[in-house]
């Protein structure tokens, strides 16, 4: 089983972030033109909070918010819950599941280094499955 540090490597080094005070609609194109589902809200280096598209949908469509009025600020999570690079995988998984989450950003220091999404998690974890199945057909064959 992987850590985070060792999954952060196989994925591009920058870290999306959008500003508290952007709206809604330019973090929203934030996402798109990155595909991916949530960035980090980061205060000149602070971590302040995290936008997804469950945030988009859940507190602004339904309730007929504006886009483009809308501050990300108004809307985004502020408990978010990180995890380290040293932290495994298998912890990962717990963890987006106790808290029915999909993206955790990694911090070390204090600094945002990266995020690992469920898609990395799960990917991992069936690599992980793969290898050791693999390992007992061999086993097994006697080869």
């Amino acid at each position: 089983m992987k850590t985070v540090s060792e999954l952060l490597r196989a994925k591009p080094t920058r870290v999306v972030s959008v500003k508290p005070e952007d709206s809604v609609l330019d973090a929203i194109k934030v996402l798109a033109r990155e595909n991916i589902g949530a960035a980090v809200v980061m205060t000149d280096d602070r971590l302040a909070g995290i936008f997804s598209e469950r945030d988009y949908t859940r507190k602004v469509i339904l309730h007929g918010r504006s886009s483009d009025t809308t501050r990300v600020e108004e809307i985004m999570t502020t408990s978010v819950v990180v995890v380290n690079p040293r932290t495994h995988a298998r912890e990962c998984m717990q963890l987006m599941t106790e808290k029915s989450i999909r993206h955790l950003p990694v911090v070390e220091q204090g600094r945002v280094i990266g995020m690992v999404s469920i898609r990395d998690i799960v990917g991992d974890i069936i690599a992980d499955q793969d290898f050791t199945i693999e390992q007992l057909e061999h086993y097994i064959s006697g080869q």
